[in-house]
């Protein structure tokens, strides 16, 4: 087994003519994570619900973002593109995470369906039209499942196209050509047009 690199080791001088060694830490340069990747933890939050369709699973998701990027500081050369190596790392973090939970058995307690019920009784209809909240909370739904019956890439790219990413940061976020991306992107579109075509007419 060897020992971590951060560790050194040296003989301890005041023992005369022993050879014990000691570990002794060695000054590692500090990396830290540009202040500036809290100002996408909206946007990240946003893309998360989204890809996971609940708000503590996202909370969780964007915690990982941040963790597995304060972890790999290192690895991001400044001066390029922050926005998109995050929303990389929430990708992958979703994927990482998607693949546990479908070998995972256990698909939620009661806490969550209670949680559910109390939010749906709690929802206040908006400006008191009972009818419009009815209809959005429908179309909501529809747009959601929509979205959800979509595989993962698909999903996280047409979620990235919302946020407004160019074709450029989608290629570095995704890790592929842009050629790919357009062919991914019109794909996912025209499948979620599909599955929500009864709402164009």
């Amino acid at each position: 087994m060897r020992a971590a690199p951060h560790l050194a080791l040296t003989p301890l001088p005041d023992v005369v003519g022993a050879k014990v060694w000691y570990p002794e830490a060695v000054e590692k340069k500090a990396v830290t994570l540009p202040q500036a990747a809290l100002d996408h933890l909206d946007a990240l939050y946003r893309v998360a619900r989204n890809l996971t369709g609940r708000d503590s699973d996202a909370e969780d998701l964007v915690q990982e973002t941040y963790t597995r990027a304060i972890a790999a500081a290192a690895q991001f050369t400044t001066g390029t593109n922050l926005r998109a190596w995050l929303f990389r790392i929430l990708r992958n973090a979703h994927i990482d995470a998607y693949r546990r939970t479908r070998t995972n058995p256990v698909d939620g307690g009661f806490e969550d369906e209670f949680a559910a019920e109390r939010a749906t009784s709690a929802s206040e209809p908006l400006r008191g039209d009972a009818e419009l909240e009815r209809l959005r909370g429908v179309v909501t739904t529809d747009i959601e499942a929509a979205l959800a019956s979509l595989s993962v890439d698909a999903r996280a790219i047409i979620l990235l196209d919302l946020e407004g990413f160019t074709e450029t940061e989608l290629a570095e976020t995704l890790g592929c050509a842009v050629g790919t991306v357009k062919s991914r992107l019109a794909r996912a579109r025209g499948t979620l047009r599909e599955r929500l075509r009864d709402y164009g007419s």
